[in-house]
């Protein structure tokens, strides 16, 4: 299980692990080993609720391919086990990120002294340009 938290856990086997050789450190150990880990996870079969998907959907589209799967990858390290966990730790903050839903913002308006402070520094600016203006010869 991989629990996002006390409300939110997903089974293991939704998710799909394929592997591959990665680049990075590792010397001749990276033509013959496959480290590289894609954590692929199909979002319509998901156990996520409703409205933390269509979240998750919306924050991480650039992420789903056109199968509607969701793909993690990872090798930051030189082992298969540890870029796993690496996958499903990105997973894990992914889905938290969305988890709580954004408040609501509360319209307000601006209070009475703010509008006149407002006001008189418009005012201030005003004279203040004014006063640079080369003096009117009335005839």
């Amino acid at each position: 299980m991989l629990a996002v938290n006390e409300q939110i856990s997903i089974p293991l086997d939704e998710f799909t692990f394929t592997f591959s050789r990665s680049s990075g450190p590792g010397g001749q150990n990276v033509n013959k080993v496959n480290t590289k880990v894609t954590l692929r996870w199909p979002l319509e079969k998901s156990s996520l609720p409703a409205e933390v998907q269509q979240r998750f959907r919306a924050q991480f589209r650039r992420r789903i391919n056109q199968a509607g799967e969701l793909l993690v990858t990872s090798q930051r390290f030189r082992d298969q086990g540890r870029n796993v966990a690496d996958c499903l730790s990105k997973l894990r903050g992914m889905i938290l990120s969305v988890a709580t839903a954004p408040q609501q913002r509360k319209a307000t308006r601006p209070t009475g002294a703010s509008r006149r402070r407002r006001v008189a520094d418009k005012r201030r600016t005003g004279e203040k340009k004014k006063s640079r203006r080369p003096p009117k010869w009335d005839d």
